[in-house]
C-alpha cells in the first residue's frame, strides 16, 4: 500500500511528553498536527524533530475540531486519527488499511488498544442507553466487572480477541475512510469533549457504514494525557454523562429523547455538513464551543 493512502491527523495541548513516540510511529505517513495552544513546547519539538509534518496552530476547538482541521488538510483515502499519547505497534498502520481495503463498507476500523503495561484497554463500546450510562457513571460496573449484565456499555464478556461489528470504538486510535466522512460529514463540533466519535460512528451506520474492531493491529494509549492536565478531573465525568446524554438523544427511544435532558431537549445538529453533504472536507463553520480550556483525552 502506498504511503500516500493514509494521513494521521494527531491534535496536541501540551502534549511534549508522549507526542514524540505518537508521531515517530507513523513517521512514513502524511501528518498533520493540529494544536490548541500548548505552552509546554510541543509545537517547537514537532518542528524540530519531526520537519515534514504539516502543523496548523488554532484556537482551542476540542477533539473533534481539531481532528476535521487536519482531515481538510490531509490529501490520503484513509484519516488515521490518533491521540498525542497513543502510538501504533509496528505496521499497524498498514494492518488497518488492509483490513479496510478488504471491507469495503468499513468506515471505521480501530485497532487493540492496550495500556503501557501491555493490559488491554477495552475499546469496542455499546450506543449508549439510559441503563449503561447508569451502569458506567454510578459505578455499578464496577460492582462485578466479569457481569455481562453490568457491563453492557463495554461489550461485556468480549476480549477483544477477535474481528467483530461493534456500535462505535474508542477514538484514541481510528482508521476512516475518506469517501464515508465525505458522505456523512465530519465530526459534530458541537461535542467539544467526549462522545464525538459516538455520534460520528452513529451517523456511519444509520448512512449504511460499517464499524469493525480489528485485533490484527494495536496501539499502545496512554490514556487522560491528550488534554495536556488542562481539564480538571473533578469536571471530566460532568462532561463525559452529559456527552452521553446528548448521543443518546439521537437514538430511538434514547433517554435523552425522552427526558429531554440533552441539548435543550433536542437531537444535536450534526455540523461540517453532517447531513449527507458531498463535499464535507472542502466546507462546513466549524463551531466554537467555549467551554473546556483543552481538548479530551
Amino acid at each position: 500500500m502506498a504511503t500516500r493512502d493514509i494521513s494521521v491527523v494527531v491534535v496536541t495541548y501540551n502534549s511534549a511528553q508522549w507526542v514524540e513516540r505518537c508521531l515517530e510511529s507513523v513517521r512514513d505517513y502524511e501528518t498533520i498536527v493540529v494544536d490548541h495552544g500548548s505552552t509546554d513546547g510541543t509545537v517547537e519539538l514537532v518542528r524540530r524533530r519531526f520537519p515534514e509534518a504539516h502543523v496548523i496552530e488554532e484556537e482551542n476547538l476540542g477533539m473533534g475540531g481539531g481532528n476535521n482541521a487536519g482531515m481538510r488538510l490531509a490529501s490520503g483515502r484513509y484519516f488515521l486519527l490518533l491521540n498525542s499519547d497513543a502510538w501504533l505497534v509496528g505496521d499497524g498502520a498498514e494492518q488497518l488499511a488492509g483490513f479496510a481495503d478488504q471491507h469495503p463498507d468499513a468506515a471505521v476500523v480501530g485497532p487493540r488498544l492496550l495500556n503501557p503495561d501491555g493490559s488491554l484497554q477495552r475499546s469496542a463500546r455499546a450506543f449508549p442507553t439510559l441503563w449503561r450510562l447508569a451502569t458506567e457513571y454510578l459505578f455499578l460496573r464496577k460492582l462485578a466487572p466479569r457481569s455481562r449484565l453490568l457491563n453492557t456499555f463495554y461489550e461485556g464478556g468480549f476480549d477483544h480477541d477477535e474481528v467483530r461489528e461493534v456500535d462505535w470504538l474508542f477514538g484514541a486510535c481510528l482508521l476512516v475512510r475518506r469517501d464515508a466522512a465525505d458522505e456523512v460529514g465530519l465530526f459534530d463540533e458541537d461535542f467539544f469533549m467526549f462522545s464525538e466519535e459516538t455520534d460520528w460512528c452513529y451517523r456511519f451506520r444509520q448512512a449504511g457504514w460499517r464499524v469493525f474492531f480489528f485485533p490484527g493491529a494495536e496501539a499502545m494509549h496512554v490514556g487522560g494525557a491528550s488534554h495536556g492536565g488542562g481539564v480538571r478531573l473533578g469536571v471530566m465525568p460532568d462532561y463525559q454523562a452529559e456527552s452521553g446524554l446528548r448521543v443518546s438523544a439521537v437514538l430511538p427511544g434514547g433517554p435523552g429523547a425522552a427526558a429531554g435532558l440533552a441539548n435543550g431537549g433536542r437531537a444535536p445538529a450534526a455540523s461540517n455538513g453532517a447531513s449527507g453533504s458531498s463535499s464535507a472536507l472542502s466546507g462546513g463553520a466549524a463551531t466554537n464551543v467555549p467551554l473546556p480550556t483543552s481538548p479530551r483525552r
